[in-house]
């Protein structure tokens, strides 16, 4: 039990090659698993001095580990009767069609009005514990202001196989993950494959950004150019991987960031300038990036049946495109 005090906590791993949450439950057996991912997430947690950012991450026996617990979080989730868009649901699972804006779970600064308070609500006792009472049934995530497919798990057995199927990035299974991103400029090749580690920055924490290989998370990214603008582009990308802010670091590193992206594409924001008067407001009306998750695709956890799942435009990225297509056709600048 942690009282109102932050709690600062040191201690030394004893095991090596194991993953960071796992050596900290065996140093510090009072919290949960799940409470620990969290703080380690969080920036709570310092490993031989350095901030230890990744659960998964391997430490070495003999690391010299600080934990900082944060006076105790305020109650679970309360349910919240919210418009959910549902595209499927059935007794095991929910699909929702997130619109942007809308917060996946509870988090500083977001504690009511998120996609977990709506589901609460929706589902009641029935859905999944898994991942714990700030993050019932969710199985993967999509930041807040990227819209389209979500898929929650209703209940334990079918978070178990969702989150097997998203573990395996659809190697041995129906998995897909498709999303549409309108981009700066056009990317060359039109079509192919990036692969670069991801880690969270040292020097800006809500950042991800690209590391070596000798270190990060692996990532890869499969995009084509759909239609090209002249100063933008509509590109569709496939996830092999699914790490967070994947795609927007991706293709930011590859010189063409999302319209919109202020954390990826800050130094882009000039070219907005060249556009035409229609597609500027229409950007301005997007006020997020522009990126939409479009397909999604998995095997049914319980009957095996595969499932797949589209989601056209939503009506901000749509004006936004059709701004951009209208400028390339030939409509006069303004």
């Amino acid at each position: 039990m942690v009282d109102n005090a932050q709690d600062e906590r040191a201690g030394i791993v004893a095991e090596g090659g194991v993953r960071l949450d796992r050596a900290l439950v065996a140093l510090f057996p009072d919290l949960s698993r799940a409470r620990l991912q969290d703080l380690i997430r969080t920036g709570q947690v310092q490993r031989d001095g350095l901030p230890a950012l990744d659960p998964s991450g391997k430490v070495a026996a003999g690391a010299h580990i600080v934990l900082r617990v944060p006076p105790a979080a305020p109650a679970e989730p309360v349910a919240e009767a919210l418009d959910l868009p549902i595209v499927y649901e059935d007794d095991d699972l929910i699909v929702i069609d997130k619109p942007a804006g809308l917060v996946v779970h509870p988090a500083p600064g977001h504690e009511s009005g998120t996609l977990v308070n709506a589901l609460i609500a929706h589902c009641g006792a029935s859905l999944s514990g898994i991942g714990g009472v700030r993050r019932p049934g969710i199985v993967h995530r999509l930041d807040k202001d990227t819209s389209g497919l979500i898929v929650v798990a209703k209940n334990d057995t079918a978070h178990q196989g969702l989150t097997a199927q998203f573990a395996d990035h659809g190697r041995s299974g129906p998995l897909e993950r498709a999303y549409a991103a309108v981009v700066w400029g056009l990317p060359q090749p039109r079509a192919g494959t990036i692969q670069a580690n991801l880690a969270r920055s040292r020097f800006h924490r809500e950042k991800i950004a690209v590391v070596s290989d000798a270190s990060g998370r692996h990532a890869v990214t499969h995009y084509a150019v759909a239609e090209a603008y002249g100063e933008a582009a509509l590109v569709r990308c496939r996830l092999e991987t699914g790490r967070t802010h994947q795609i927007r670091v991706h293709l930011a590193h590859r010189g063409h960031p999302l319209l919109g992206d202020t954390v990826y594409g800050g130094a882009f924001r000039t070219k907005a300038a060249r556009l035409s008067s229609e597609a500027r407001a229409a950007l301005t009306a997007l006020g997020r990036q522009a990126l939409h998750a479009e397909l999604l695709g998995f095997s049914h956890p319980r009957t095996g049946t595969t499932l797949r799942f589209e989601s056209p435009l939503p009506s901000d990225m749509t004006a936004l495109v059709q701004a951009l297509r209208a400028e390339e056709n030939g409509a006069p600048r303004l």
